[in-house]
């Protein structure tokens, strides 16, 4: 069993001689893509000594399990840790979505229900910040359009770590996010007290470490400027420093107005440009290979419904996963990340799976 594992603890021990040379960390680029491997592997390897420690209990328990009743007692418990330990490493042995590690580039869109749709991508926001916060995570608001009553008619922002294990990076728990995201309450602009169910989409992309990973010729894009503008379409700055970048091959549009340079609202455009062009990329590949994993919890079809947040049962329901949760107040506070760990574990067990075929 585990016969793999040699092959990956052999590339930890020369990754481990790379990452000490001192020329591999005048890449910067490179350092971060050999120490995000070298974590994943790290992680491997100690799960793999302790399930060999524990089987080396484990037998040694049940030699002596006849000679001494106290042993023989805790044979149940050994059994069970060396189930625990086999397991824990059966599943850092899932091929790992090598985007993992990197950070993210976040899209809240408000989508049907007008005011109220715009009111719960404002809710969204807080929510992802709250629990980007609790993780560690740093924030940066790259553009947003405000509606009438405060709430985001649409908000891009990048959300970053710092930690060097992919199963801890931002991409490894947000890549769920991306579909419809359907809100069924009261709004603030219902008379009658009717209960409305409006949606909000959520796109998310994994963002390019460097801008040499995805190329962008400078004749495939278009840029605009113009004045940026606030609710209710009225002018908020005199100069024009809002940008539009349109990439010309394929179409995708991008505009950033949050800042009063025109400098810096383009290198913002350009970070997510890059982005949209990465997960476009890597989406292609995915459908070309015929063996390439498709997952049934990350969609790539981003009209899905994921997601209901109903506020007057104060429930929250993932319908990919069946997870259900009557706690919709402080998940709304940032306490996301029960629904989020159903996501991965429905998406690893629907790897075993597909595992366990192959190995059939």
């Amino acid at each position: 069993m585990f016969e793999s594992v040699e092959a990956l603890l052999a590339e930890h021990v020369e990754l481990e001689n790379r990452l000490a040379d001192p020329s591999v960390h005048a890449n910067p680029a490179l350092a971060k893509k050999l120490n995000r491997r070298y974590a994943e592997l790290s992680a491997i390897a100690k799960a793999y000594h302790a399930w060999q420690q524990s089987a080396e209990d484990l037998e040694a328990a049940q030699e002596l399990a006849s000679e001494d009743e106290a042993i023989a007692a805790e044979v149940p418990a050994l059994e069970h840790a060396h189930h625990e330990y086999e397991e824990k490493l059966r599943r850092l042995l899932i091929p790992r979505d090598p985007n993992d590690g990197r950070d993210v580039i976040m899209e809240i869109k408000g989508g049907e229900g007008g005011e109220e749709s715009a009111l719960f991508a404002a809710d969204l926001f807080r929510m992802y910040s709250h629990y980007a916060e609790s993780r560690g995570w740093k924030v940066e608001v790259l553009d947003k359009t405000e509606s009438d009553l405060g709430g985001f008619k649409d908000i891009s922002l990048a959300i970053k770590s710092h930690a060097s294990d992919p199963a801890e990076g931002v991409w490894a728990s947000l890549k769920y996010e991306g579909g419809v995201h359907r809100v069924q309450r009261v709004p603030v602009t219902e008379s009658q007290g009717r209960i409305h169910t409006s949606t909000t989409g959520v796109l998310v992309f994994p963002e390019v470490d460097e801008p040499e990973e995805v190329e962008i010729n400078a004749k495939d894009i278009r840029v605009d400027v113009f004045r940026s503008s606030g609710p209710g379409g009225q002018s908020v700055n005199t100069t024009d420093s809002a940008v539009r970048i349109t990439h010309l091959p394929t179409g995708i549009v991008v505009s950033m107005q949050n800042e009063k340079s025109q400098i810096q609202n383009r290198e913002a455009a350009m970070r997510v440009l890059r982005a949209r062009l990465l997960a476009m990329q890597q989406e292609q590949l995915e459908e070309e290979a015929s063996q390439a994993r498709k997952s049934q919890i990350r969609t790539m079809d981003r009209s899905e419904r994921i997601r209901t947040y109903n506020f007057p049962e104060n429930r929250i329901a993932d319908h990919r996963t069946g997870y259900k949760a009557y706690n919709l107040d402080q998940v709304m506070n940032g306490a996301l990340g029960p629904v989020i760990e159903s996501a991965i574990q429905a998406d690893e067990e629907h790897r075993l799976a597909e595992l366990g075929q192959k190995d059939d």
